[in-house]
């Protein structure tokens, strides 16, 4: 990546062909990248103070794969003092992302409204196809069967909920504090006939109560926090039945310890934190009592999925500009490219962990039921 000055000068001396041009726009952008580069190209980027000339995705992959994968020292400190997802602060964290307006999301993401991870059984199908594929493989691996109860936690516009009450006969509880997707999730419930037998509830996972034969959470756990495991761990205890209950968590993860890009924290994602399989499991299946069954990583379909959501992004970015503003538009451009690229380089997993207690024998003897096409 060849690096310019506002003035046209740059030191590049590659011996290949650039695949793209960093154009700082002044000293104070320079100062601030050469600072703390993991906030300040965020920052520059989205002020329009740094440009990319070529391709952005290629470019900020480039600059992912290079990069120490240890935390600078300022990240140690943020993971120390972050003030975590508390009641209030979670509510407060969701509607700054979640609640930005139905209508925004509708312009880039599939019919269903499904923010997570897609499933590409076949890498040329449709992003649409993809996430429903996505959302059966969810529910095969939890084995549903007809009559049985669900506690979802974090239930975004509801895909998931009406998935398996319409197409396996569960009744599910599904938990949200973003009152956008509520209301929309409640509406789409009662077109489809489904209200009887999926209940959206405005309120907080923590405050989950009864038992349940299922537990699913699909892109929820990120908004935990290392800080309130514990929390997570006392629901998954009480909720889940001991005899024959099982639960799935499906959550953006690391390879070591590492807390959210700066910029990501403060402009997409505040109180975000991608955990590793072993915090997961130490922090939260073991104190609650849980045994892991299965696991499986998704990293390359996220990369797919991103993919598709740029694109789609790139098509509206008139109507975003126009509704919130350029700024706005490209910190959403460089957030999807970013994340796009994380999943690339490996510096972001997408885990799937499937889990039961440990009175509850495992729903299957091979995976091979889990693959096979459902009839």
């Amino acid at each position: 990546v060849r690096l310019e000055l506002w003035d046209g000068s740059s030191t590049y001396a590659g011996s290949r062909e650039p695949i793209g041009d960093l154009l700082v726009g002044d000293r104070r952008t320079l100062l601030g990248l050469a600072l703390n580069p993991d906030l300040w190209f965020g920052e520059s980027y989205m002020m329009g103070r740094l440009e990319v000339r070529g391709s952005l995705e290629p470019v900020v992959e480039a600059l992912t794969a290079n990069s120490p994968l240890r935390p600078s020292w300022l990240q140690r400190l943020h993971m120390t003092f972050s003030r975590g997802n508390s009641l209030s602060h979670a509510r407060h964290n969701v509607h700054h992302h979640y609640d930005l307006g139905n209508p925004f999301y509708q312009l880039w993401l599939d019919r269903e409204l499904v923010y997570t991870c897609a499933y590409f059984e076949d890498p040329e199908m449709s992003l649409e196809d993809a996430q429903v594929a996505k959302l059966d493989l969810v529910c095969r691996k939890l084995r549903l069967r007809p009559g049985e109860t669900v506690v979802e936690a974090g239930c975004g516009w509801g895909a998931l909920a009406i998935h398996m009450a319409r197409n396996y006969g569960v009744s599910v509880k599904a938990f949200n504090v973003s009152r956008e997707q509520l209301a929309y999730a409640r509406a789409r419930a009662a077109r489809e006939g489904l209200s009887d037998r999926v209940e959206f509830i405005d309120d907080d996972y923590r405050n989950v109560s009864g038992e349940f034969d299922a537990f699913v959470s699909v892109g929820m756990l990120e908004h935990v926090g290392p800080q309130h495991y514990h929390s997570l761990a006392d629901v998954l205890r009480r909720c889940l039945k001991r005899d024959n209950g099982r639960g799935l968590l499906h959550f953006i993860g690391r390879d070591v310890p590492r807390p959210l890009n700066p910029w990501i924290n403060r402009r997409i994602f505040p109180g975000a934190y991608p955990p590793t399989l072993a915090e997961v499991t130490r922090g939260i299946l073991a104190p609650g009592g849980m045994s892991v069954i299965d696991v499986e990583n998704l990293r390359l379909h996220y990369r797919a999925t991103l993919a598709h959501w740029s694109d789609r992004f790139a098509s509206a970015k008139d109507q975003v500009r126009a509704t919130y503003g350029e700024a706005f538009r490209r910190a959403w451009e460089l957030y999807l490219a970013g994340s796009q690229a994380a999943f690339a380089t490996g510096w972001m997993q997408l885990f799937q962990v499937v889990f039961v207690p440990p009175e509850t024998p495992p729903p299957s003897w091979t995976r091979a039921d889990v693959y096979e096409p459902r009839a």
